[in-house]
């Protein structure tokens, strides 16, 4: 089963056609199920969650005080077009869920609010290392140029480990992709991927392989790295495709190219 696991409706608006530019899309290219989401920054429910990443830096306040794109709509009007788009006859299977921002002092908040919907599934991701968020152009700057990266690496994976843990989620975002910008540690990295393979299977939470850091960042590795890829089906992850399309043009770059990589024999 081809699948793309992870696209957004962040750059448009939250109408029936819109979503259909993505599903048309993945139709077009022969997916059998998408599953599209959008970041929590985009709804007001979620914005006491972002306090420590406003207070972080200027930067940071600026763009989260975009109000054209974030804090803008609420949860009950996402609901409203996910019922509306379901009513649909729709050609390949589509799940929707929510990307959520995971931040653990808001570990208790973040569980209120999402106990009051149902959606297919729910994706953890982990954006910034105590406020400060590591994959934005400012990053370098308030990030990586001034902390050690091994303390970095340490910090983001107890993070992940963390958010696995909670039980909250059915998805892990990207595992990975705080290597955007190249910067690596100079431990080993094996024992911490070997040991979020095994949370990730105790918990039931799904892996992603996903392409936007390769695509959307021009990092080398077109998903997982190899390292980190092997270690999951070891353990045997239950691993997800996904592109992190934030345009209907961008559904399913490069899966084909990885898909095969991603399954067990």
């Amino acid at each position: 089963m081809l699948v793309d696991g992870h696209m957004h409706l962040e750059n448009g608006p939250l109408t029936k056609e819109y979503v259909m530019e993505f599903i048309n899309e993945a139709y077009k290219q022969g997916f059998d199920r998408i599953q599209i989401l959008d970041h929590t920054h985009r709804f007001k429910e979620f914005e006491v969650i972002y306090q420590g990443v406003k207070e972080a830096s200027d930067q940071q306040r600026e763009w989260l005080a975009n109000k054209k794109m974030k804090f803008k709509d609420t949860l009950s009007s996402y609901v409203c077009l996910i019922n509306e788009v379901k009513e649909e006859e729709l050609p390949i299977e589509v799940l929707f869920g929510l990307e959520v921002c995971y931040v653990p002092e808001y570990k208790e908040e973040i569980r209120r609010i999402l106990e009051s919907y149902q959606f297919d599934f729910l994706v953890g991701a982990i954006h910034s290392i105590d406020g400060l968020l590591y994959d934005m152009p400012w990053s370098k700057e308030i990030l990586w140029d001034k902390y050690n990266v091994d303390d970095i690496y340490h910090r983001y994976y107890e993070l992940i480990f963390d958010l696995v843990k909670s039980g909250l989620f059915t998805q892990l975002a990207h595992p990975d992709t705080i290597k955007m910008f190249n910067y690596y540690p100079t431990y080993d990295l094996k024992p911490t991927y070997h040991e979020l393979a095994k949370l990730l299977v105790k918990h039931h939470v799904k892996g992603e392989c996903n392409t936007g850091c390769y695509y959307r960042y021009h990092h080398q590795d077109k998903g997982l790295s190899k390292e980190l890829l092997d270690i999951f089906k070891e353990h045997h992850v239950d691993i997800i495709t996904a592109s992190d399309a934030h345009k209907p043009a961008d559904v399913g770059t490069c899966i084909k190219d990885i898909y095969k990589l991603c399954q067990y024999d």
